[in-house]
């Protein structure tokens, strides 16, 4: 049985070797001179392959009635192919490494296990059309194959600047839904002065984003403030919500604890604080709490001196103080392109595959895996773990039918 594999990324080569191990002659077809672009820069170019805390919730899409199934199917399987590719990991947090902390390892134990399982790797091959006759006729810029089976691994639109033929245009072609695509795991916009007089500072800190006043989720680590706005995993974690609720027209506020570590009331602590140092202005006790620029930001936007005490501070002065300590409000204006996205939120419905194979429900012997499709997880190698999960599936599922 001939296989074509459409994409040299992670999940096209999962998909390919599992494939390739069961007897079938498969051949993947890759735009770029070398398989595994996105792969090599995953993690700062230490690849966070998996996480140990597998939950359901760190994965989203339109359609999780139809996640479910696949998660179930495959999440146990993954760490049993990385044995079988001799990657020895490294575990901080829960977060998977290989032990050499760096990508390139993770690649090339895919490219030797496809190699040895004769996996043939067409490279500067980019498909153009798909049509299923009897058999499959796929058409690249420079030739014509014909397989009795295609599974499509693309990958999404995400931090791809340019603007060739993408899985979406592919899918389409065949029939299939494409549920709108929006950027995520992407930094956020804001024209609030303090990302731009906090430029670079990072701090650890509670995030509450709201939507049209209504709490929506919180994240807690570290946040980094740009001239542009806001960065770091958990604004990451919260941009696919603010995607789709910008696109919404909804009003988006993150409103920031920068005392999320303090176990008691916040004015009692400054309270206590100011007995226990009655020479210290507000000042002097702020930048034993958190970092000086951030703390010297807050008083002015208080309107309160830098030599003030707490006990020259007014109930409303005081109160703001407070308010904006642990509830500083940033409005959110927009996020960063899909071209600034680790990975984007939609793609080809999960409606229209079948969840046990990851085959069309439209055209038979058409398969889907990773990123094209409506799923997208948070930070911490969710979004790798589904390309594994979905690979082994597809792979698993065209071999049986051989």
């Amino acid at each position: 049985m001939d296989v074509l594999v459409v994409g040299g990324g992670a999940s096209g080569l999962v998909s390919a070797i599992t494939a390739a191990k069961s007897g079938c002659k498969v051949t993947i077809l890759e735009k770029n001179s070398k398989c595994g672009k996105k792969l090599l820069v995953t993690g700062n170019g230490h690849c966070n392959y998996w996480n140990e805390l597998q939950e359901i919730d760190k994965y989203h899409t339109n359609n999780p009635e139809c996640f479910t199934p696949i998660f179930n199917l495959a999440k146990d399987k993954v760490l049993n192919f990385f044995k079988e590719l001799g990657i020895i990991p490294k575990i901080k947090n829960g977060y998977y490494y290989p032990s050499s902390n760096q990508s390139i390892s993770i690649l090339n134990a895919l490219l030797n296990l496809a190699k040895y399982y004769k996996v043939n790797i067409v490279y500067e091959e980019e498909v153009t059309s798909i049509k299923k006759n009897h058999k499959f006729l796929v058409k690249t810029l420079n030739n014509s194959n014909e397989a009795d089976k295609v599974i499509i691994a693309t990958g999404s639109m995400a931090s791809i600047k340019d603007k060739s033929v993408t899985g979406y245009d592919l899918a389409s072609s065949l029939g299939h839904t494409i549920v709108p695509l929006l950027p995520s795991l992407v930094q956020l916009k804001s024209n609030d002065h303090l990302c731009k007089e906090l430029k670079g500072v990072r701090c650890d800190v509670k995030l509450s984003l709201y939507e049209d006043n209504n709490l929506i989720k919180e994240e807690m680590g570290e946040l980094q403030f740009t001239d542009y706005g806001l960065s770091g995993i958990c604004v990451l974690n919260l941009s696919r919500y603010i995607s789709i609720g910008l696109e919404d027209n909804k009003n988006e506020v993150i409103k920031i604890n920068f005392l999320s570590w303090l176990e008691e009331d916040t004015l009692s602590f400054i309270s206590n604080q100011s007995n226990k140092l009655p020479y210290y202005t507000i000042s002097n006790i702020l930048d034993g709490m958190l970092n000086y620029k951030i703390g010297n930001e807050i008083l002015k936007k208080c309107n309160i001196k830098a030599n003030a005490k707490l006990e020259d501070l007014d109930n409303h002065r005081l109160n703001l103080l407070i308010e904006y300590l642990t509830k500083y409000p940033v409005e959110i204006t927009g996020t960063r392109n899909l071209t600034d996205a680790q990975v984007c939120r939609g793609g080809i419905s999960l409606k229209e595959i079948n969840p046990s194979t990851m085959e069309s429900k439209l055209v038979k012997g058409l398969y889907f895996t990773g990123e094209v499709l409506d799923v997208d997880g948070d930070c911490g190698g969710y979004n790798l773990g589904f390309a594994w999960m979905s690979g082994l599936i597809a792979g698993k599922s065209v071999s049986k039918e051989k």
